[in-house]
């Protein structure tokens, strides 16, 4: 089979690679849309000790199983794979199950492939009605759905009536928009400075408040959501919640400081790190996706899988404006 393997740093090949071989309880999933996610971008520039080259990458994938149980049926791919044995697992909270695997991190190999194998029971059927290239976007809005239901837990005032606050306005950022929304938030602001991506935020969401770097010093935010997680960022996120107020991290791009830590004891504010989703997260996003909750999709890009090096490429330089780019093989 083809595939689109990270080979070094900042170097993806499109070649042949051995077909993957099934185990019991396992399907064969051919490929046909699968997302650039911004942890594929760190391993892609050497910053994942736990993706190390050669490796295929890429885990936000749906597609047509053609082998194992349900031939013949579209599917969408929770790459989380958990032991269902441990009491995380028991208890539903399957993403922090201590031995959790995820396609793309060894010793599983990822979804930039034309196949994939992945247990029966992390895949969920598409409907026909549903654009599998949609479908393909379950995994990276279930990270947001997540996290705006872990806060919504924590908050002390119904969402219809907070002040929400996004960081960032990528793939995640734009899901956890999606979310909000879907959950009734109508008070959201999205902050981006990337110039190409803030006018694509202009273009698709006009019904919230989106800001370049700056913003408005009198207004504090109920909910936050990090969904870049850098020091500034974290800043940021300190400097604008309210008292009592909560804030969400789900970005990963480093792990150095920024919050106040006095501002968050003195005023109560609540900081919950949130990663991925759980199964019925997962389930949940699918189906606001499927009943068409999740918007038009108009901020995604399309691009053939074996012209990935260049997607990579772009993405690094600035040169997309898209929240998402989904490569089909």
């Amino acid at each position: 089979m083809k595939a689109l393997v990270y080979v070094k740093e900042k170097k993806l090949e499109y070649k042949e690679v051995s077909e993957p071989s099934l185990k019991d309880g396992d399907v064969l999933i051919k490929i046909e849309a699968v997302g650039i996610c911004g942890s594929d971008m760190h391993a892609f520039l050497g910053h994942d000790e736990r993706r190390p080259a050669p490796l295929i990458l890429g885990h936000e994938a749906a597609g047509e199983i053609i082998k194992g149980k349900n031939i013949g049926k579209r599917v969408t791919v929770n790459p989380l794979v958990s032991c269902n044995e441990c009491l995380a697992c028991k208890k539903g909270r399957n993403n922090i199950c201590p031995k959790r695997q995820l396609i793309s991190i060894p010793p599983r190999e990822g979804a930039f492939s034309e196949l994939l194998v992945i247990p029966q029971t992390n895949v969920v059927d598409v409907p026909d009605h549903v654009n599998i290239d949609h479908a393909a976007l379950t995994e990276p809005l279930a990270c947001g759905w997540h996290a705006v239901r872990l806060g919504m837990k924590t908050l002390d005032i119904p969402i219809s009536d907070a002040r929400c606050l996004i960081i960032g306005g990528g793939a995640i950022g734009v899901g956890v928009n999606l979310a909000l929304k879907a959950k009734g938030a109508k008070d959201i602001t999205i902050i981006d400075s990337n110039p190409l991506r803030y006018k694509m935020l202009l273009e698709n969401f006009s019904n919230e408040t989106i800001c370049k770097e700056k913003l408005d010093s009198d207004k504090n935010y109920d909910f936050i959501i990090d969904a870049v997680g850098y020091l500034k960022t974290r800043e940021v996120a300190s400097e604008s919640c309210a008292p009592g107020g909560v804030i969400a991290h789900i970005g990963l791009g480093d792990g150095d400081g920024g919050l106040d830590i006095r501002k968050l004891t003195l005023q109560e504010i609540t900081f919950i790190g949130t990663y991925t989703y759980t199964p019925q997260d997962f389930r949940e996003t699918a189906k606001a996706i499927f009943d068409s909750q999740m918007g038009d999709f108009s901020w995604i890009e399309k691009r053939p899988l074996n012209q990935g090096q260049g997607a990579f490429m772009d993405i690094l330089n600035g040169e997309v404006s898209a929240s998402k780019i989904v490569l089909q093989p």
